[in-house]
């Protein structure tokens, strides 16, 4: 039996019945969605509200209702619409494809960094990101992993690019609590650690950081850093897909824990 949609969802996917009498629509939901992230580019979301969307394509707000059912719902659209369409597998290694794929779901992050306020970890509702999954899927055709752990792959590799978004957007902006310390990058907080931290309670952290682990990094973040990460990731799955293919050198599954 299929479920029945949400009004919500049934505009995001288009299923709403079209009136057989009656003026046409003077707007779409895609129209109405562009204008809202042109506006949270330019002022972020504290400037997104049904008003000021409204103002934007030329209707009053109560009109707006007619097509979105609450700001909610428009922040809903709003996370889907932003994603353009993802690249094609095209013969690609999947490794190569989803090392892609990931980058440029951080990238869109880095883009539009509103996103962090309500992208989250929700999984995703609509036509756009579903078709991000969708790829991914396509991409670890042929791997030898169940379409659960496929999901699972594309799940952790989405984590992992919103983290790191999150991780650049906040080292670019800044750290209102390091206002006072003259921190302004890694090094200077090694430096400033290594200062105060006991070798006797922290000894490993206080060996890395007197032996200049952070010394040569100049800000907080940087490209390596994000696929260093990656990488890690892409050799687990590696690794993973080679138990599936019965690799005695991959090892066996780890116990449950």
């Amino acid at each position: 039996m299929e479920r029945d949609l949400p009004p919500m969802l049934r505009r995001m996917w288009g299923r709403e019945p079209v009136p057989r009498r009656g003026p046409r629509p003077r707007l779409d939901l895609a129209t109405i969605t562009a204008a809202a992230i042109e506006i949270a580019d330019a002022d972020g979301l504290a400037g997104v509200s049904m008003s000021s969307v409204a103002s934007r394509v030329g209707v009053a707000a109560t009109a707006l209702y007619r097509y979105v059912g609450s700001k909610e719902d428009l922040l809903t659209f709003m996370v889907d619409g932003v994603a353009p369409a993802p690249p094609e597998p095209e013969g690609r290694p999947w490794r190569d494809y989803l090392a892609l794929w990931t980058k440029l779901q951080r990238d869109i992050v880095l883009q539009h960094s509103w996103l962090l306020s309500i992208a989250k970890y929700a999984p995703p509702l609509g036509p756009r990101r579903l078709l991000w999954l969708d790829r991914a899927l396509a991409a670890l055709a042929g791997t030898g992993l169940d379409d659960g752990e496929k999901i699972n792959v594309a799940s952790a590799l989405t984590g992992y690019a919103l983290t790191d978004a999150a991780l650049a957007h906040a080292a670019t902006t800044g750290y209102p609590e390091h206002d006072d310390t003259g921190i302004e990058g890694a090094a200077d907080y090694g430096e400033l650690l290594a200062g105060v931290l006991d070798p006797e309670t922290y000894p490993a952290l206080s060996a890395a950081l007197r032996a200049g682990a952070l010394g040569e990094t100049t800000g907080w973040v940087d490209d390596d850093d994000f696929r260093f990460g990656l990488d890690l990731l892409l050799d687990g799955i590696e690794r993973l897909i080679a138990r599936r293919a019965g690799d005695p050198d991959a090892g066996e599954d780890d116990e449950e824990i």
